[in-house]
C-alpha cells in the first residue's frame, strides 16, 4: 500500500473517481458506458498529442508547435487525397511523413543552434501557421472521400442503448490505446527510452555515459511530429472537415493533461500511465461541466489553475531534492 500511495498516478486516479461520482450525483448520464466510450473517442486527438508532448518533456524540452504540425499534416493530406485519391493507409502515411519532417526541423534548430526549445518551437509554430495560411488562403476543406468518412464510424464492438441507437468501441479509441502501449514499451524497455530520460535528467551526464544527444533530439521531436500527423488525421475523422485554424489554442489543454499526469517541465520525469490519466481527468472535467451546465469559460480558468498548481508542485519537489542533496553532502 505504501508503494501504491507513493505514486503520483494514484492521486490522479483518486481525483478522477471523486470527480466522476460528483458529476454523476448531479447528472446520472455521466457514468454510462455510452458516455465513457464517447468521451474516450472524442479525446483521442488530445490523447495522442499528449503522448508526443510527454516524450518532449521527459527529454527536458518543451514543444509548442505540435498543433501547427498537426494542422499542416491533415491539410496537405486532405488536398492530396482529394486530388489524387488514396485510402486510409495512404492518408496516415502522408500525414506521418509531413509530421516527422516538421518535427525534425525543430530538432535540428534546437540542437545545432542551441536555442531553448520553447523559443524555437514558438517560432516554428508561427512559421508553420503563417505558411499554411498563405498557401491555403484560410479555406476550409469540407469535401472528403466517402471511404474516409466511413472509416470514422468503424467500431470494433457495437452495442445498443435503450433508445434503440448504437454506440461502441471506436477504431479511433483503439488507435490511441495502441499508440500508448507502443510508447510505453519504448520508454520502458529500449535504450532510446533510457536515453530520453537520461537527457532530461542531465544532458552532460547523459553524454558522458555514451548517449548520442543528436539522435535523441531527432527521435523525440520526430516522434512528436509523427504523433502530431496521426492526431491531425484523427481530428479530421472526428469533425469530418479540415480547417487551418481549428486547433489553435489547444496547446494548453495538451500541456495541462501531461503535466497533470505527473510529467515535470524540468525534464527526466513522466510516464504513459500518468499522461493517460491526465487526459481522462481533463476530459471528465470538460464533459462534467457540460453535464452540470457550468459556463464553458470556466474551463479555461480551471486549465490555468491546473498548470500553476502542477508546476508549483514540481518546483517544490525539485527544491526538496536539492535540500536533501545538500544535507547529504554536509553529513
Amino acid at each position: 500500500m505504501k508503494k501504491i500511495f507513493s505514486k503520483y498516478e494514484t492521486y490522479v486516479l483518486i481525483a478522477i473517481v471523486m470527480l466522476g461520482f460528483l458529476i454523476n450525483s448531479v447528472n446520472a448520464n455521466f457514468f454510462t458506458l455510452e458516455n465513457i466510450l464517447d468521451l474516450l473517442k472524442s479525446y483521442s486527438f488530445i490523447g495522442i498529442l499528449s503522448i508526443g508532448v510527454l516524450f518532449v518533456l521527459i527529454s527536458g524540452g518543451i514543444d509548442i508547435s505540435f498543433t501547427a504540425t498537426a494542422t499542416i499534416s491533415m491539410y496537405v493530406m486532405a488536398v492530396i487525397l482529394n486530388t489524387y485519391g488514396g485510402n486510409i493507409v495512404s492518408a496516415f502515411l502522408i500525414a506521418i511523413v509531413i509530421g516527422i519532417c516538421l518535427g525534425l526541423v525543430n530538432a535540428v534548430i534546437i540542437y545545432f543552434f542551441n536555442i531553448q526549445s520553447i523559443i524555437a518551437t514558438i517560432a516554428t509554430l508561427n512559421i508553420y501557421y503563417g505558411l499554411l495560411t498563405v498557401f491555403s488562403g484560410g479555406k476550409w476543406i469540407y469535401t472528403l472521400p466517402t471511404w474516409f468518412r466511413e472509416f470514422a464510424q468503424v467500431r470494433l464492438i457495437t452495442l445498443s442503448n435503450q433508445a434503440g441507437g448504437t454506440y461502441g468501441l471506436s477504431i479511433i479509441t483503439v488507435m490511441w490505446m495502441l499508440i500508448a502501449v507502443i510508447s510505453w514499451l519504448i520508454l520502458r524497455y529500449t535504450m532510446v527510452g533510457r536515453g530520453i530520460y537520461a537527457m532530461g535528467g542531465n544532458k552532460v551526464s547523459a553524454k558522458r555515459v555514451g548517449f548520442n544527444l543528436l539522435k535523441s533530439h531527432l527521435f523525440v521531436y520526430g516522434y512528436m511530429g509523427c504523433l502530431a500527423g496521426i492526431a491531425g488525421v484523427v481530428l479530421s475523422l472526428l469533425v469530418q472537415c479540415v480547417a487551418p485554424n481549428s486547433i489553435v489554442g489547444k496547446e494548453l489543454d495538451v500541456l495541462a493533461a501531461v503535466v497533470l499526469g505527473g510529467a515535470s517541465l524540468t525534464g527526466g520525469v513522466g510516464n504513459i500511465v500518468g499522461t493517460i490519466l491526465g487526459v481522462i481527468l481533463i476530459a471528465i472535467m470538460n464533459n462534467g461541466m457540460t453535464l452540470m451546465r457550468i459556463p464553458a469559460f470556466w474551463y479555461d480558468v480551471f486549465i490555468g489553475c491546473i498548470i500553476i498548481v502542477s508546476v508549483s508542485a514540481s518546483a517544490l519537489q525539485q527544491k526538496k531534492k536539492a535540500f536533501r542533496k545538500i544535507a547529504i553532502e554536509d553529513d
